[in-house]
């Protein structure tokens, strides 16, 4: 039953950055405007917006092989532990960066409390969960 309980947290946890991936990786900088409106920017060097659209779209990318990685380990989990022992550590350190912004205050706002919370509080969990499932 727990076995159950984790490989459907995986699923739903992959779907979810999955989702958030395609948002990013085919929408750029400005997204699809899956997760909220658009138009929040103004371009005032076309050039060198474009350079960092295609780097946001290349995050985006490696964003939604995560996903997939979290899906496929619902279905092989023992064969990906590894693989999501190391993704959970990498997201751990991406959601301590956010603590590099200027702006504290938007850590803790809804355009990104959520996502941190994901990111410092879930992912140790789920790493330890991973950890347990293992020796069972």
């Amino acid at each position: 039953m727990a076995r159950t309980a984790l490989k459907v947290v995986l699923a739903v946890f992959g779907a979810l950055v999955l989702f958030t991936a395609i948002n990013r990786a085919f929408g750029g900088i400005a997204t699809l405007g899956w997760q909220g409106p658009t138009d929040f920017f103004a371009v005032n060097d076309a050039p060198g917006f474009a350079i960092h659209d295609s780097h946001t779209r290349f995050l985006g990318g490696i964003w939604a092989a995560v996903g997939l990685a979290f899906l496929a380990a619902s279905i092989r989990l023992d064969r990906l532990r590894p693989v999501l022992l190391f993704l959970c550590a990498a997201i751990f350190v991406g959601g301590l960066a956010r603590f590099s912004s200027p702006d504290m205050a938007v850590l803790f706002g809804p355009g990104v409390a959520i996502s941190l919370a994901l990111e410092i509080l879930l992912m140790p969990l789920l790493a330890f969960w991973l950890l347990r499932d293992q020796r069972h």
